[in-house]
C-alpha cells in the first residue's frame, strides 16, 4: 500500500485548501449544516460506533481506552467491516479527510479510525 495520509477534521471548521477526499463518519448528519455547503465526498454512517456505545462513552476522556477497544470490537461486525473497508479503499487513493461533528476530535471515533487506516 502506497502512503496513506489520513486526517480528522471538524464539520464547522473552514475547508482546508490541500484537498483530500471528504468523507462524514458520523451516525447523525450534523446540525445546523446543509448537505451542499459541506461538499462531501462520502457519508459512511456504518462505520460510526453504536448509539449505545456512543452514549455509554459520553465522550469521556477517561473512558477513551476502553471506548477504543470496545469500538475495535464493534468495527469487527460484518457490515461495519465493509464500510472500513471502503474507507480503506477511499484511503488508498491519496489524503483521505474524516469528517465529525465532534468538539474533542483527538478523542473521537475519528481519531480511532485514523489510527486504524494508517497503519
Amino acid at each position: 500500500m502506497t502512503s496513506t495520509q489520513v486526517r480528522v477534521q471538524r464539520v464547522y471548521d473552514t475547508r482546508r485548501a490541500d484537498g483530500g477526499a471528504r468523507v462524514l463518519v458520523d451516525r447523525v448528519w450534523p446540525r445546523g449544516i446543509s448537505k451542499k455547503d459541506l461538499h462531501l465526498d462520502d457519508w459512511n454512517s456504518d462505520v460510526a460506533p453504536s448509539s449505545g456505545l456512543r452514549k455509554w462513552y459520553g465522550h469521556d476522556p477517561g473512558k477513551f481506552a476502553e471506548f477504543r477497544r470496545r469500538y475495535h470490537a464493534e468495527l469487527r461486525e460484518p457490515n461495519a467491516r465493509q464500510a472500513l473497508e471502503r474507507l480503506l479503499d477511499q484511503a488508498r487513493d491519496g489524503v483521505l479527510v474524516l469528517l465529525t461533528a465532534t468538539k474533542d476530535v483527538e478523542h473521537s471515533h475519528a481519531a480511532v479510525l485514523a489510527d486504524l487506516l494508517q497503519r
